[in-house]
């Protein structure tokens, strides 16, 4: 398995001087660090980090919050002085709950169980999918899709190869087919895949290697600024660059 991508959020800078410790031991672990709760947040939603080590009782927010708003596949693990909120904690779906001070031997622990469950959710995202172009089954890598246009009773999806797709579909049917934690629907007539998002306003999507922005449509915009941006993002008429 690769390095796991990690971000862990605590105000208390010798909590997070601990877990750098811990990890690089460990090893396998590319791991930022935050003191700064919403700077944090704001780097969970633009880096979409495979694992997040959240304390909870923080000066001016939650890390339960916080764990609400991730993306589902992201995993979390709670690190706090509180007993108390381990049950809530789990509830949230945690991998675990680390009661400060812990030791590197449990720490290694909830490492392997954030290591399986990541496995576990990489297994079961399918690698391509499959579509009718006339009367032949055409099968498209998710990693070679562009963006996705509705076309009439069309969609067209273009790919980074150049061998552009239409298949008669609809768009309600292809974002079922496609994970939800790698693409969003920006618009009635357009997808996008999540990774090759560069920048937006509040009205257009620039991705990395299209030279056009596409149009963000008005009913599409929290789902926009949820998973890819932070929130002042969509209401500013700058270009931000993730």
């Amino acid at each position: 398995m690769n390095n796991i991508t990690c971000i862990a959020i605590d105000d208390e800078p010798m909590a997070l001087i601990v877990i750098e410790q811990f990890c690089r031991r460990r090893g396998g672990i590319c791991l930022t660090t935050y003191s700064e709760p919403q700077t944090g947040i704001s780097e969970i939603r633009r880096t979409k980090p495979q694992l997040v080590f959240l304390d909870i009782q923080m000066s001016n927010i939650s890390g339960l919050d916080i764990a609400r708003d991730l993306q589902p596949s992201t995993c979390f693990i709670f690190t706090t002085a509180h007993a108390q909120y381990a049950l809530e904690g789990f509830n949230l779906d945690a991998v675990d709950f680390l009661h400060k001070p812990f030791a590197y031997e449990r720490f290694c622990q909830a490492i392997d169980k954030a290591a399986r469950r990541i496995k576990s959710m990489s297994d079961c995202t399918p690698q391509h999918i499959v579509v009718k172009q006339e009367y032949a089954d055409i099968s498209i890598p998710l990693h070679d899709i562009l963006y996705v246009e509705a076309l009439g009773n069309y969609v067209k999806i273009i790919r980074l190869s150049g061998s552009n797709v239409l298949t008669r579909t609809n768009m309600k049917t292809l974002m079922q087919m496609l994970p939800e934690e790698l693409f969003v629907r920006i618009h009635r007539s357009y997808i996008i895949p999540i990774r090759l998002a560069a920048s937006f306003n509040r009205q257009y999507m620039w991705l990395k290697g299209l030279d056009k922005p596409l149009p963000i449509g008005h009913q599409f915009a929290n789902a926009v600024n949820k998973t890819i941006g932070r929130s002042s993002f969509i209401h500013n008429k700058k270009t931000h660059r993730l």
